[in-house]
């Protein structure tokens, strides 16, 4: 099978279930970004040395992928004439707990916030915070997609949740590394 198959030279590209539809589209650009947050979940693995944390992110980037195809269907296609859904997997409240527990998890080890954080730290720590500023993306591109197609509520939860957890994670990652964290603090200035 050939990577290229030339059908999006002028343009377009087909959607999951056959639509196509231009490659500027809203759900285009939302599930490109949520591809392109995968990529950077896959940098900063990179720079992770944490088990526990590398496969957290590991199951996440499982999980954008499930999340990409499935805002890569028009909810119309979503079930097939049989009755049957196209996809095999989709987002569920599953997911969107289990970031919530870990989260919850790394909260108990963390001190409380006091003050914005800057984003910074160690390679590691930085790398989760870019992935949080694209996670917010991602999220901002599905909601202004939801405006004009519908899309399943749970994808919408499951990203914001996971902008927090990648918060939070970087966070606690700056901590494993005894990295000190920088505050915007208002008073400093």
């Amino acid at each position: 099978m050939k990577i290229y198959t030339k059908t999006g030279d002028k343009g377009e590209t087909a959607l999951y279930g056959g639509t196509r539809v231009s490659k500027a589209s809203a759900r285009v650009e939302s599930y490109g970004t949520i591809d392109e947050l995968n990529s950077f979940i896959g940098v900063a693995k990179s720079e992770v040395k944490d088990e526990q944390v590398l496969n957290q992110l590991k199951k996440i980037q499982f999980d954008l992928f499930t999340l990409g195809s499935e805002s890569a269907t028009p909810t119309d296609k979503l079930t097939l004439a049989n009755g049957k859904s196209r996809l095999a997997l989709m987002i569920t409240d599953t997911e969107i707990e289990e970031l919530e527990h870990w989260m919850d998890d790394f909260e108990k080890e963390l001190a409380p916030l006091q003050y914005f954080i800057l984003p910074g730290g160690g390679r590691s720590a930085t790398s989760l915070h870019v992935c949080r500023t694209v996670c917010r993306r991602a999220e901002r591109s599905l909601v202004f997609l939801n405006e004009s197609e519908e899309v399943r509520p749970e994808l919408i939860k499951y990203l914001n949740r996971l902008s927090d957890y990648l918060f939070v994670l970087a966070r606690y990652v700056s901590r494993l590394n005894d990295e000190t964290e920088e505050y915007w603090n208002p008073n400093d200035r």
